[in-house]
């Protein structure tokens, strides 16, 4: 924002760590896929993270990330027919994205805030909430998915395994081996509580 003034000190110190997570490779293959998934007609940003925040700082080509993850028709994100300029609208266009990335699957730790995208303060943090809803698409394999499967890790999926009746109740009488054994055990040698013990020299 304009009235954004330098940061100096410890402010300073914990921005250019901030800086230093953002992945310049990782850039270049969002990039790819974004492009892939909405079509050519997003363009290309200027390299580096200035030109990626530029590139979706409006919201829009974000949306269209989102909504080309649904099937015709299902959209969750409306589009403006033109851009948004105002401010407040570029920032309520990407709350949209960030409401629907949600409820595609995205977890809140891996969703940015507005800010961070909109006034640049954590643009790693954007590319972490778009590798998560590449992550998230890949897994869902429904056909959505525009782009190489191995630019993106699959998430892990839940496996449900039914027990019948008769198998719970086997299952009862067993006891694990965190338990240790029960064979051969007794209790020879032991005292009652509270005598002390027989030392016999």
């Amino acid at each position: 924002m304009a009235n954004k003034g330098p940061s100096y000190g410890m402010s300073r110190d914990i921005q250019s760590r901030i800086e230093k997570k953002y992945d310049d490779e990782l850039e270049a293959r969002l990039v790819q896929w974004i492009r892939m998934q909405c079509g050519d007609e997003v363009g290309t940003p200027e390299e580096g993270r200035l030109g990626f925040q530029q590139w979706l700082k409006n919201g829009v080509i974000l949306s269209k990330l989102i909504n080309s993850l649904y099937p015709k028709g299902s959209h969750p994100v409306k589009i403006p027919d033109s851009p948004p300029s105002m401010v407040f609208k570029q920032m309520e266009q990407v709350a949209q994205f960030l409401k629907a990335a949600e409820e595609y699957g995205v977890v809140k730790t891996d969703v940015f805030q507005t800010v961070d995208l909109y006034e640049g303060k954590d643009m790693a943090a954007v590319q972490r909430t778009i590798v998560a809803l590449g992550s998230i698409a890949v897994t869902k394999n429904d056909g959505q998915y525009k782009g190489d499967p191995a630019w993106f890790m699959k998430k892990a999926q839940e496996h449900k395994r039914d027990f019948s009746d008769d198998k719970l109740k086997q299952g009862k009488n067993v006891i694990g081996l965190q338990m240790g054994s029960n064979q051969g055990a007794s209790q020879a040698g032991m005292t009652g509580y509270g005598r002390p013990r027989q030392i016999i020299s």
